[in-house]
């Protein structure tokens, strides 16, 4: 498949450019967010009946990891309602650039620019995911703390500094958006080169300077690329295209990522497989423990938790880059080598998630209908499914769908090792140690899942 440029159709590229449609997305995911952190802070503390915990974790989560980041890469993070207060107070506008907005417009620090502030910050909110998941104050709480924190960052930082170094779902969107079929890039590099104003990346009158600190121009990959269209916006060439484009086309771009990525990317893969076997897997202990936060119990949990996804599982692919260097007489560095070969983890990081995500779904999809009909708990029931009993689905058809997915992920990142073996020049006995570490974790998935 070869890239076809949606906004070639004048009408596609008008809607693009609207800030309209855009506008009325994030306004309604606004009054959404809204009325989730209040049914978290006031409404009924069981999980499973409020609008909060049920909306978000379920049908959202649901959402993101099976249609929007496969698909659409980026797109939510074009629409999220979180970074809107503190981005209007910054700009002094909600539309087009008008006027002066609050904030000191400080540079991010260097010493914490990459993604390793956003790896930490994952970490921290996985360690408490149980307690999120259950209990919806912590929902309200955390999901407030958000906004909160973005508005102070876009008050002392220039443009989506939030978005782009600490939001904790915005660096797993990112990681995972490069396996989209659809991206933000320029028509003619040679052109943007010529132009010295630049004002995709310094804004003009028709739009604001990249959010997200980009320069479109050099754009190889959409891992910091937010979907905001204002680089479409801005260029007076109309030399900025969306584009549909082969599937997993930046896990193919050449050189070395940096090793926050390459952490992410274990980290994330680790990550998946220890939400499995906690929230779905048949230990119980390990899952009462893992819901109760600040306890004793807890804190062991979480030691366990950080130590298998901070320091096993990345040891686990340390290890074995170092014994394919060993295998096939590399002198090459372990740290270069793992560097190299880590984009060919994300298909299966994403396979994981994937899997994970349609189990829970799957099993907690009957609690969407109540909460839609009574959202506040108010006795209500609008859509006439305030009575429905929870029942889950799919369940014949599952192991099926489960085993599919996770043996495209695991075919897909062991044919990428290979091919980055080869285009080291070193061969298949470097790929072959990460993709037996590689099956045995989608074999544990599997056990975790399947059974």
């Amino acid at each position: 498949m070869t890239r076809y440029e949606l906004t070639q159709t004048p009408l596609a590229r008008a809607m693009f450019k609207s800030r309209w449609p855009q506008l009325a997305l994030q306004l309604g995911l606004l009054a959404g967010l809204a009325l989730v952190i209040t049914a978290g802070l006031l409404g009924t503390p069981v999980g499973n009946r409020n609008f909060g915990i049920v909306m978000v974790w379920i049908a959202w989560w649901a959402a993101l990891m099976l249609v929007a980041v496969p698909w659409l890469g980026r797109a939510w993070c074009s629409v999220c309602p979180l970074p809107l207060p503190g981005e209007w107070l910054q700009r002094g506008a909600i539309l087009g650039p008008r006027g002066r907005g609050l904030g000191l417009n400080l540079r991010w620090p260097r010493r914490l620019r990459g993604l390793w502030v956003q790896n930490a910050a994952f970490v921290a909110v996985a360690v408490l995911s149980l307690p999120v998941l259950t209990q919806p104050r912590w929902t309200g709480f955390l999901l407030l703390g958000l906004v909160l924190a973005a508005v102070a960052l876009s008050v002392i930082f220039e443009r989506r500094a939030f978005c782009r170094y600490v939001c904790p779902v915005g660096g797993f969107i990112g990681l995972y958006a490069q396996v989209a079929p659809v991206e933000v890039r320029v028509r003619d590099a040679a052109l943007c080169a010529g132009h010295t104003v630049k004002t995709c990346y310094t804004g003009s009158a028709d739009g604001y300077g990249c959010p997200w600190n980009v320069f479109p121009g050099t754009l190889q990959a959409n891992t910091y690329c937010g979907l905001c269209m204002e680089c479409l916006r801005t260029c007076p060439y109309d030399n900025v295209a969306i584009n549909l484009r082969p599937i997993g086309a930046d896990l193919n771009r050449s050189g070395l990522r940096g090793l926050d990525e390459a952490f992410k990317a274990i980290v994330l893969l680790g990550s998946g497989l220890a939400y499995s076997a906690v929230l779905l897997g048949s230990w119980s202990e390990a899952r009462a423990a893992a819901a109760a936060g600040g306890s004793r119990a807890w804190l062991v949990f979480a030691l366990g938790f950080l130590s298998f996804v901070v320091v096993l599982i990345p040891a686990a692919f340390l290890i074995a880059v170092r014994l394919g260097l060993w295998w096939s007489r590399s002198r090459a560095a372990s740290l270069q080598a793992l560097r190299a070969l880590s984009p060919a983890l994300i298909p299966l990081g994403l396979s994981v998630w994937v899997a994970f995500s349609l189990s829970f779904l799957l099993a907690n999809l009957s609690y969407v209908g109540p909460v839609l009909s009574d959202p506040l708990n108010l006795g209500w029931n609008l859509l006439g499914t305030a009575g429905v009993g929870w029942s889950p689905y799919g369940q014949s058809l599952f192991p099926w769908l489960t085993i599919g997915v996770l043996v495209v992920g695991l075919a897909w990142s062991s044919q990428r090792l290979g091919a980055i073996a080869d285009e080291l020049r070193v061969g298949g006995r470097l790929a072959l140690p990460p993709q037996v570490v590689s099956l045995g974790l989608t074999i544990a998935v599997l056990w975790v899942l399947v059974g």
